[in-house]
């Protein structure tokens, strides 16, 4: 490791390995799918790692990643957002031939288009209808209006509707245990409503997807629900640890120290375009001592110590845990895969 130029993203390949046995044991326990959402891990060989494990495939966010994903051999994919514009829904539906895809809808007129598209493609898209449970982002309201946009789906040529899907995301957040056991409670019950409703109007249900990694504890044993997207918690970071998840950090940004101005102030070679620190997601230093906070800029870090320290020089690297990964891992072109302190494997992004 100390041959890393810096700032370096890095990976604990050990604990990496032991979160996503945990994951894929306490999804295997509970008889529901597992599909992990790989829009912040963005390496296919770790999206492995969780299908050899027990994952049935992944969940991404846009088009891109599923076809980073086909090509490199991940064969069940989920897009969980809508795709609109025809130049993305050709590239989808080329897509679904080389692997089995599924995306969300939300609106009558993206429904027709895919529809029409897929067929002068002469393929089929997987189709989702995504319900609105509570986050107020995407999605149609739960009930009636799901179950409309169902038939319309079902009815579309070129189309092959799977079922629902759903994201509690609003619970994540939630510190009090009652309340965002409630929260995310009241968000599976619309959707089981929401699903019973389908289902006697004929309607083949068969994927109901939700939960993420800072809610699957509570959403997995609650109705319905026939997989899981929880993603974060492979590598985990300072969000998630504080959501609550049981795996256990494994995502690390190494960072050279560049100046001393003060005793209570130690500036690294790692800012916001390395170690982002947003919307109170705030990296922490590892085996610093006195460490307090830390605010970035654009190349440069600034750490505050709790109390004057003269004993940290400039030349010293220090690890700090990511504190949002989403956030992080795409600002870098590598990641390192570090085993007992030696380079296993390095990942392009």
């Amino acid at each position: 490791m100390d041959d890393l130029d810096t700032p370096a993203l890095w990976v604990d390949l050990d604990q990496l390995e032991r979160n996503i046995i945990l994951l894929a044991n306490f999804f295997q326990k509970a008889d529901v799918n597992w599909r992990p959402h790989i829009k912040g891990i963005k390496i296919p060989a770790i999206a492995h790692k969780a299908v050899h494990a027990g994952a049935i495939g992944v969940t991404c966010a846009k088009v891109s990643e599923a076809e980073v994903m086909a090509w490199a051999d991940i064969t069940d994919i989920l897009i969980a957002n809508q795709v609109v514009a025809r130049h993305k829904i050709r590239r989808l539906a080329n897509l679904c031939r080389q692997a089995e895809v599924k995306v969300a809808v939300d609106h009558a007129t993206n429904v027709v288009q895919l529809g029409q598209i897929a067929s002068e493609y002469r393929t089929e898209i997987g189709i989702l209808v995504e319900v609105n449970t509570g986050m107020n982002r995407a999605g149609t309201l739960p009930g009636q209006p799901t179950v409309e946009l169902s038939k319309l789906v079902k009815q579309t040529k070129g189309l092959r509707y799977r079922g629902l899907m759903a994201w509690e995301g609003h619970a994540v957040s939630i510190e009090n245990p009652q309340e965002k056991h409630d929260t995310i409670a009241s968000s599976i019950e619309a959707l089981h409503r929401t699903v019973e409703m389908c289902r006697t109007s004929n309607l083949p249900i068969e994927i109901i997807s939700g939960g993420g990694s800072g809610t699957y504890k509570i959403t997995t044993p609650l109705a319905d629900i026939t997989e899981v997207q929880a993603g974060g918690a492979i590598f985990c970071d300072a969000s998630y640890q504080k959501w609550g998840v049981d795996t256990q950090p494994s995502l690390f940004i190494r960072s050279l120290v560049t100046s001393r101005p003060d005793p209570q102030r130690v500036i690294i070679d790692a800012g916001f375009k390395a170690l982002p620190a947003w919307a109170g997601r705030t990296p922490e230093a590892l085996n610093m001592p006195d460490f307090a906070s830390f605010q970035p800029s654009a190349e440069h870090g600034v750490v505050t110590l709790s109390r004057p320290n003269t004993e940290i020089q400039i030349g010293q690297v220090f690890d700090f845990m990511v504190g949002y990964g989403d956030s992080t891992v795409f600002l870098h072109d590598t990641l390192y895969g570090i085993r007992d302190q030696r380079i296993e494997t390095v990942w392009p992004i």
